[in-house]
């Protein structure tokens, strides 16, 4: 079991998205040039971790959207936005949404975030807020 705040109790397990430990992003590391923007990026198992966490302390809520997260870190910014933009009331049609989710699914292995988006498509038909 893992306690919460990682941070301050799991400080020596705790490894970025390019594999750098917590311990070793510095001011002084970033002043040196030493660490780059990917080196602060979360990783997918520390999200997955706080997830475990979640969990744990009986938020099966906060759980679900660390597992998310957990799969969007390789999906690319650009992509992220978009799909944050299409999820927006009244910007999509159906089917830009049910293509976003099977990109998902089929590009990136994002399960958890396609499902996301084919119960927004439900729930955007019933209110009338697609396109």
């Amino acid at each position: 079991m893992s306690r919460y705040p990682l941070g301050q109790y799991e400080a020596d397990s705790i490894t970025s998205r390019t594999g750098k430990k917590l311990s070793e992003i510095t001011l002084d590391e970033v002043k040196k040039g030493n660490i780059t923007a990917d080196d602060i990026k979360i990783s997918k198992e520390m999200l997955r971790r706080q997830g475990e966490v979640a969990s744990e302390n009986d938020n099966p809520a906060m759980a679900a959207n660390f597992q998310r997260a957990s799969e969007l870190v390789d999906v690319p910014d650009e992509v992220i936005l978009q799909m944050y933009n299409k999820l927006r009331p009244n910007r999509s049609t159906k089917l830009e949404l049910v293509q976003m989710a099977q990109e998902l699914l089929e590009k990136y292995g994002a399960v958890h975030c396609a499902k996301l988006v084919m119960e927004a498509v439900e729930i955007y038909e019933k209110r009338g807020i697609l396109l």
